[in-house]
């Protein structure tokens, strides 16, 4: 069974695509060098002469604090190119699948998102990730939402690493009041091929548990086993250019193991690099 994969050269596709592989899927890997995903008939004459029975669609505008002021191109990535994919993707009867986030919610509830709750961003990027869903719901009927969270990899920029980069500072903050499931790229990759076997639609596909940036840190630097001088401290003591939800913690509905496990596999994995 053939899979296309966009934004195969970032952080998730990089893990994606290796155990699409090794469970037997025919795996095309495209990123933006092959496939300008902000071109309409690029995007339909692809996929249409590739015809796949399934599309992961990985590209996306990712930086969330660059898109409070670069809104034009977030939502050109991340709302018109996936509406490219997925009218592509409908009109060759492929299965679509959209990788979303926590984002698309307000923070405000005080129990675990469910894929029904009511979206309601506070900021672009997560305005843009909604459209994408949106628009993936208007043109595809065989489709699977998966929304993620507090996404790290060995293949990009992310906390773990930038923990790890700053564990000799004098003293080290971090922000302890917002809550949210830690996610590792491969536990993503292997949640997808579970959704693969579920019926349609949305779901929430993020580590299992919860913990704050803060309670992150100190995961990450226990597991390592580094003696760091970290201080817990309010979102107003860490400002930043988009807001972020205080509560973005999602029911996973058991589809990935605990973070803190996923968390150690990573690390070790890391360590034997």
């Amino acid at each position: 069974m053939a899979v296309l994969v966009t934004g195969a050269k970032g952080m998730l596709g990089q893990d994606l695509c290796p155990i699409l592989e090794d469970a037997g899927y025919e795996v095309v890997e495209t990123d933006r060098d092959e496939l300008d995903i902000t071109d309409k008939k690029a995007v339909n004459d692809f996929i249409t002469d590739l015809k796949p029975e399934i599309v992961v669609h990985c590209a996306a505008y990712t930086n969330v604090d660059k898109a409070e002021e670069d809104l034009e191109n977030a939502r050109l990535l991340n709302s018109v190119g996936t509406e490219n994919v997925a009218e592509a993707a409908a009109k060759n009867d492929a299965i679509m699948v959209y990788i979303s986030t926590d984002y698309v919610f307000d923070g405000t509830k005080q129990t675990p998102y469910i894929p029904s709750d009511n979206p309601n961003p506070i900021n672009n990027y997560g305005l843009t990730k909604l459209e994408g869903e949106e628009t993936v719901k208007k043109h595809c009927t065989k489709f699977y939402i998966a929304r993620t969270s507090w996404l790290y990899g060995h293949h990009g920029k992310n906390f773990v690493e930038t923990m790890l980069l700053l564990k000799d500072k004098e003293e080290l903050k971090v922000v302890d009041d917002q809550v949210g499931c830690p996610t590792w790229t491969v536990e993503l990759a292997n949640g997808i091929l579970k959704l693969l076997k579920q019926p349609f639609g949305i779901y929430h596909v993020c580590g299992s548990g919860y913990t704050s940036w803060y309670g992150f840190a100190k995961e990450i630097f226990e597991q390592a086993d580094l003696t760091v001088n970290l201080k817990p401290c309010t979102t107003d003591e860490f400002p930043r250019p988009a807001k972020r939800p205080h509560y973005s913690i999602m029911d996973n509905n058991h589809i990935c193991r605990d973070w803190r496990a996923a968390l150690k596999d990573y690390l070790d994995l890391r360590v034997e690099e």
